[in-house]
């Protein structure tokens, strides 16, 4: 049976309908973010709709996704209100991603490294134990093409293999919890990379740290793996510190009681 006019034009409308949707999330959520719409603040869908020159449709479903990651909530006599960064889910990828977008880029960058300095050395120390043997090659052989990428100034090329890296470390692991911060590693990496962020040509010594992460994790030396993953993650914080002191971005968006390294 064929489809109905009316199923015709809706299919036809999805795709824009979804873009609209992505802009008008993307631009809100990461004005929320960077304090363009401060904790206390109230959404007015008309004001919303004649803002975007959207549907009542495309806002209220983009407010339902900012509800379920904590930026907003409905309240009775009083209307949509932005809630304050406590109630945001800081593990959303997007989240992320809008806060690499805003001035507090620096402060997000941060508090994801102290979190990876955290976790990744000791999923490098359990990936030792408990990787595969082809596993382990495959994880030697693209340090190697990570080397090579870096070497040549393939900055895209890097940036993937550098995902992939820290991916597969996480997945080898075993530990479910660990592995789904793998969308937030490669979130920071991107945003890294979109933002300037990190240099050109990646130093030999992050290169060599990657070597040996990998070479530690095939020898089975999970303490090596460990201590190799901190020096990484130790040298990612002090290239973007470099950088940071370079552009003079503020700090803003820090974390009570957090200390700069």
């Amino acid at each position: 049976m064929e489809p109905s006019s009316a199923e015709v034009a809706a299919a036809q409308t999805a795709p824009a309908e979804a873009g609209l949707h992505a802009r008008v999330l993307d631009h809100l959520g990461t004005a929320i973010c960077g304090g363009e719409l401060a904790h206390g603040a109230i959404l007015n869908i008309d004001e919303l709709v004649d803002r975007y020159a959207v549907s009542r449709s495309v806002v209220r479903e983009v407010l339902r996704v900012l509800a379920s990651i904590g930026f907003i909530e409905a309240r009775r006599r009083v209307g949509v209100m932005i809630l304050p960064a406590s109630a945001w889910n800081v593990f959303d990828p997007q989240v992320i991603r809008w806060r690499l977008a805003s001035a507090g880029r620096m402060a997000q960058l941060r508090s994801i490294t102290e979190l990876r300095t955290a976790v990744e050395p000791h999923a490098a120390y359990l990936a030792a134990n408990r990787i595969g043997h082809d596993e382990a090659s495959d994880l030697v052989g693209l340090a190697a093409k990570m080397w090579a990428a870096g070497e040549a100034g393939d900055e895209e090329r890097f940036l993937h293999l550098d995902i992939e890296f820290h991916r597969r470390v996480l997945l080898a692991s075993g530990n479910e919890m660990f592995v789904r911060l793998q969308d937030l590693v490669a979130e920071v990496l991107t945003g890294r990379h979109k933002h300037h962020l990190m240099p050109h040509h990646p130093h030999e010594q992050a290169l060599q740290m990657h070597a040996d992460v990998a070479q530690a994790i095939q020898r089975r030396d999970g303490a090596r793996a460990r201590q190799a993953m901190v020096q990484l993650m130790e040298q990612a914080f002090d290239e973007m510190k470099s950088l940071w002191e370079q552009t003079s971005v503020p700090d803003r968006e820090a974390p009570p009681g957090s200390v700069s390294r």
